[in-house]
């Protein structure tokens, strides 16, 4: 079993209070993410883990084991950095083999496990080659390979791919994806790409100056954020978000007013919710269309301002009144131009709504009657 618990992890630097009391499990063979913004905590928990920080109070349990005052070689943790952190005169073999020639492994179990590796990374005709014949993807490939031959626990990841470039960090995302799958180990991976979290992940933890804001899903913190914050971060481009008006709030919903005061009835309960509140509206640029056309049941009426064409998809950048910006992510047909007005349509079932301390409000079980005049 190679399950992660951590249990109010707390870590204080300079007077900073930089995790707080953090509360996370890992299930055995899960592949899990940490996401947040820079500054949020999440590589210093990572690093919490493998032991190359110390928590100021908590536990840390691999296994079912207490290791929290144990070395980081003692933890049956692998870690790999954003730098590759390759010996430059050491050949592939050599890179991957050194940690075990460091704890006098038989050479015959080493070159066994070098070879394993090597073929699971399909990097076997790199085997006697320097770090400089290398590319990126093949040096992070043999920076992995040192972690796979250890055969640890958890494999930690901490921003691997962040040096590379777009089109090969989408190929090595899937390399990872299947190498997890291969070896059914524990994975924790530290980014703050939320493609890569989406991507990659069976859960998410979003941690936010400290603290962990929401554990889930991907599909769970796209569909069901808890807050403004989560909502914001999940989903790209990130979700719209306008201020709103309460007109009403009883057990039909909650009545709002979108710009140029077109009331709306939302499927939200209306607890601690009264005429004259303000809320925040969210809606995402892709469950926006172009036409308010085909029982949308609102609209949000603007000018079109930028249209970006991308291939597949055409965004489109509209002012609303009150000189509010949201984006529409419309079809790579799009005809729509700069200047031109249009009305988009949006189903109830996807819009959010935040009170002001950005906590996100209840929705009914069943989608409420759209509606209304107040």
């Amino acid at each position: 079993m190679s399950a992660v618990q951590l249990h109010q992890i707390r870590k204080t630097f300079a007077g900073t209070e930089v995790l707080k009391s953090v509360d996370i499990a890992v299930a055995d063979r899960e592949f899990m993410v940490f996401v947040g913004p820079s500054g949020c905590g999440k590589s210093t928990l990572l690093r919490t883990i493998a032991g190359l920080e110390r928590c100021d109070s908590g536990q840390v349990l691999i296994g079912g084991e207490d290791v929290t005052e144990l070395e980081p070689s003692q933890r049956g943790v692998a870690m790999v950095f954003q730098s590759y952190a390759l010996y430059p005169h050491m050949s592939v073999h050599e890179n991957i083999a050194f940690g075990l020639r460091m704890i006098k492994l038989p050479e015959a179990q080493i070159r066994q496990r070098v070879q394993r590796a090597a073929q699971i990374l399909q990097i076997e005709q790199l085997l006697e080659r320097k770090p400089r014949a290398l590319s990126g993807g093949q040096r992070q490939r043999v920076a992995i390979g040192r972690s796979i031959v250890r055969e640890p626990k958890v494999f930690l990841f901490d921003e691997p791919l962040s040096n590379l470039d777009a089109a090969l960090r989408v190929q090595m995302r899937l390399e990872l994806i299947k190498l997890h799958k291969q070896l059914e180990a524990t994975m924790i991976y530290v980014t703050h790409d939320q493609t890569e979290a989406m991507t990659m992940a069976d859960r998410i933890v979003v941690l936010n100056h400290g603290k962990v804001e929401q554990v889930g899903s991907p599909l769970d913190l796209y569909r069901t954020p808890v807050n403004r914050f989560v909502a914001g971060f999940i989903g790209s481009p990130k979700m719209n978000f306008l201020p709103v008006n309460v007109l009403r709030a009883d057990a039909a919903g909650v009545t709002v007013g979108l710009p140029g005061d077109t009331p709306v009835t939302l499927p939200f309960i209306a607890e601690d919710v009264k005429a004259g509140d303000v809320l925040t509206f969210g809606i995402r640029p892709e469950h926006l269309t172009e036409s308010a056309a085909g029982g949308m049941e609102g609209k949000l009426s603007g000018k079109v301002i930028v249209v970006e064409h991308l291939g597949g998809e055409t965004l489109l950048h509209v002012n609303l009144e009150g000189d509010v910006l949201i984006q529409v992510k419309g079809s790579g047909e799009s005809t729509t131009t700069d200047g031109q007005s249009i009305e988009a349509g949006f189903g109830l079932r996807h819009v959010h709504l935040f009170r002001e301390n950005g906590e996100a409000l209840k929705r009914f079980h069943t989608v409420a009657r759209t509606a209304a005049t107040a």
